[in-house]
């Protein structure tokens, strides 16, 4: 596990070089979206549109941020629970978004695509939305604005800190790190 410092977008190789556990700090451009957002953009897909954004090699927050207070760019800024996200990811995926950021785990068929698409899972720290929007330089609303917070933004990020969850390579640490966790609880029991 270790720490790394990414720039959007994000090109193959440096997907290829993060690893479950590692930290990073991500700079550039990322989009927003939760439910509603979601569910929009694949009914667009479905009716064969295309997305009038530009996902090749974008992360996705999933947040609603609340309203800038006076003198700030944005309000608090925490991740949403990214399962509610799942049944939409896979296709999301497939139009070129390398990394999802979120709160909780993936489910089986999400942990595959990532694979598959060669993109990363980055949680960002629950209940910190206030520390986490100090990261935020710049936000606007770029696509279905009447969702209001719930709308798609593109946010200017400076070293907005995440973990990453799940890899390319199949890796969990959610999984790993219960594992991990009860190896080093059985030793530490033996110590006391």
């Amino acid at each position: 596990m270790g720490e790394q410092r990414i720039s959007t977008p994000l090109g193959e190789n440096e997907v290829k070089a993060l690893r479950s556990g590692d930290r990073v700090f991500i700079s550039g451009e990322i989009y927003t979206a939760r439910d509603m957002a979601h569910k929009r953009l694949v009914e667009m897909l479905d009716s064969g549109q295309d997305i009038p954004l530009d996902l090749k090699g974008s992360i996705v927050y999933y947040v609603g941020p609340t309203p800038a207070p006076p003198g700030r760019v944005i309000g608090s800024a925490g991740p949403t629970t990214a399962g509610r996200m799942d049944p939409y990811t896979p296709r999301i995926l497939a139009q070129g978004v390398r990394g999802l950021i979120g709160k909780g785990r993936r489910s089986p068929e999400v942990k595959e695509a990532l694979v598959r698409y060669g993109a990363v899972y980055l949680a960002a720290m629950g209940g910190a939305g206030a520390l986490l929007s100090r990261h935020i330089t710049g936000a606007r609303a770029v696509l279905f604005e009447d969702l209001g917070p719930e709308a798609v933004y593109l946010l200017q990020v400076k070293e907005f800190p995440v973990v990453v969850v799940n890899d390319i390579y199949g890796n969990d640490l959610y999984e790993d790190g219960v594992l991990q966790y009860r190896l080093d609880d059985r030793s530490n029991f033996l110590i006391f």
